[in-house]
């Protein structure tokens, strides 16, 4: 905030108290935002992101694909969840031919399923699947 005495500039009626008065106002109403200075932009990493965005969404695309098309498979999927057998639900996603990173949780209601992806060693994106089952 920036304070400024009321000169006949301000909306203060003339001759009053007001316009001795110092006023209060916020620093954009002074500087206009024309004059802010923003860093050039490198959308590499986005490109980037956005490409392994593409993978994650294949790769999802696989699992979708197998517990639609596999009663078995979905099947083997609830029961590990339902023991809380975290590993073996990590495993038969993983045996859809996955390559990313997975982490699920899972709840009577559903599972969740994390893919995620990494550029020079930090995590780029993430795809989260909510399906229920309840």
């Amino acid at each position: 905030m920036t304070q400024l005495y009321c000169y006949p500039m301000c909306y203060c009626p003339p001759n009053s108290n007001a316009a001795r008065q110092i006023h209060t106002i916020p620093s954009f109403a002074i500087y206009p935002s024309s004059i802010r200075q923003y860093p050039e932009v490198d959308p590499t990493l986005l490109e980037q992101s956005a490409k392994s965005m593409q993978k994650l969404m294949k790769e999802a695309s696989l699992v979708l694909n197998k517990l639609a098309d596999s009663k078995d498979f979905a099947t083997k999927v609830m029961s590990a969840a339902q023991q809380s057998n975290k590993q073996e639900v990590d495993k038969l996603i993983q045996s859809t031919g996955i390559k990313s990173k997975v982490n699920t949780t899972f709840s009577p209601d559903g599972i969740n399923m994390k893919l995620s992806s990494a550029i020079g060693g930090a995590e780029c994106c993430y795809l989260t699947i909510a399906l229920r089952w309840l």
